[in-house]
């Protein structure tokens, strides 16, 4: 659509109000949204958050869920901290796995956002127009994240996560040693890797929420989007560097995609595994999936 848009709109300034005028929507829409069940629980409002989980386990095909769990038993579940501890930034480094996780996803977003916008702003030299270039780089998104809904839980987030990236890299590599009068086989090579980092950037974006506990998943997420933006804002500087070395650029984008794929590989998997809730569940994992412990308890039979 922005092609579209921006091949009638020329003036800069009207295509930033007509792209940015259907946000308005988000005003009415947002009221939509439902309130997150881990907070309505640690808030005392079970019963809500018990009635938002049940229509989550219709739409996912759990028929057992609503004689398993009660409303009554959902209180066990998330651990609220009776102190209200209120918790910084700060909290990211002040452990020693804390500071590894800061460490490897501050890497990982940056180098993910790098490379998606560094292979976004290079959309000249393939011999196409500026606007069809840029709609099949966008239209390329769609089988992208249809292909990562599948896989993160086929091959799991951390796998799913790695090698988008290092197949971007893969990408990126070809195009450097291709001459640039291929260009048919050069844009098919550069759309396959702009796909690649579009499903790299959605898987990050669920991977991290996942690896973060809760009481520091808002920092958490908040330090790794600045890390990201901090990508996004060398991009620009890298694709100037071709003044210098008409590959560098693209040197460069490669080597961040496949340094920040290898980096992936360092963190935890989160598929099927308890999401962490407090800086000691980072620091000292609980082995006992979700709902496990509970479970025991109420002498619910598991499977």
């Amino acid at each position: 659509m922005l092609a579209g848009i921006a091949y009638q709109v020329n003036d800069w300034r009207m295509l930033m109000i007509a792209v940015s005028a259907p946000l308005s929507l988000a005003i009415i829409f947002w009221w939509w949204i439902p309130e997150s069940a881990r907070w309505l629980i640690a808030n005392g409002k079970v019963k809500r958050a018990h009635l938002y989980l049940k229509k989550c386990a219709r739409f996912n095909n759990k028929k057992e869920f609503p004689s398993k769990i009660k409303p009554e038993h959902l209180s066990d579940v998330v651990v609220v901290d009776k102190h209200k501890k209120t918790y910084s930034y700060l909290d990211l480094v002040r452990t020693p796995k804390m500071r590894r996780l800061a460490l490897l996803t501050g890497i990982l977003w940056y180098g993910v956002a790098s490379t998606y916008y560094g292979i976004s702003l290079n959309i000249t030299g393939f011999g196409l127009n500026v606007y069809l270039t840029h709609f099949i780089y966008s239209a390329i998104e769609i089988p992208a994240k249809i292909m990562v809904y599948f896989c993160i839980n086929y091959i799991g987030r951390k796998h799913c996560q790695a090698g988008t990236l290092l197949l971007t890299g893969t990408c990126i590599a070809i195009n450097i040693f291709v001459p640039k009068g291929q260009w048919h086989f050069r844009t098919v090579v550069a759309v396959i890797g702009k796909g690649l980092s579009e499903a790299s950037f959605t898987t990050v974006i669920l991977y991290t929420t996942e690896l973060y506990p809760t009481v520091v998943r808002q920092n958490g997420f908040g330090f790794t989007n600045f890390m990201a933006r901090l990508g996004v804002s060398i991009a620009p500087l890298i694709i100037l560097l071709e003044d210098v070395w008409m590959p560098l650029p693209e040197v460069i984008i490669c080597c961040v995609s496949i340094f920040s794929g290898l980096v992936a590989l360092l963190l935890p998997e989160t598929h099927n595994v308890r999401l962490p809730e407090t800086i000691e569940d980072i620091e000292k994992p609980r082995k006992n999936p979700i709902f496990l412990s509970h479970l025991e308890k109420t002498d619910v039979p598991l499977k």
